[in-house]
């Protein structure tokens, strides 16, 4: 098994963390209507450019990722003690993944168990290789549902 593809970038203030496999594409991070793209840019390299808006803004932004290929840490560990205090949403995305909103406990088939906060999203397809996160497979299989 090839190890998972992990990118950091750092302003010094907060690091964004990247998973490429994790990523639906979604476009939520970089695309006009609700993006970022001073920060966020496919067509450059590197494509995240920490100097594009401030931490608040960014870490705005990385809590919008669907998929949470995207997520943050504040370097100052006492700053991203971060807890997640709502009621739990869940909603279905047209043709696409299952949105949990809130903090949930995930135990996996081979019971490994994660926590996750902010926003999850979960395959409805049966497609994704990172079960159960989707990865995006929906899109390329035509999925509807």
């Amino acid at each position: 098994m090839s190890e998972e593809i992990v990118k950091e970038y750092t302003n010094g203030e907060v690091t964004i963390v990247w998973k490429p496999a994790t990523c639906i594409h979604s476009t939520v991070c970089w695309k006009a209507a609700t993006g970022l793209s001073s920060v966020f840019n496919p067509s450059e390299r590197p494509w995240i450019n920490m100097k594009g808006a401030s931490t608040a803004r960014i870490v705005e932004q990385v809590n919008q990722c669907p998929s949470k290929a995207l997520t943050f840490y504040y370097n100052d560990a006492v700053q991203g003690a971060v807890t997640v205090e709502t009621d739990t949403k869940i909603e279905v995305l047209k043709n696409g993944p299952l949105l949990v909103y809130g903090n949930v406990h995930i135990k996996d088939s081979e019971g490994n168990e994660s926590k996750k906060s902010n926003v999850t999203a979960f395959c409805r397809c049966g497609h994704s290789k990172n079960k159960p996160y989707c990865d995006g497979s929906h899109v390329k299989e035509g999925f509807n549902g």
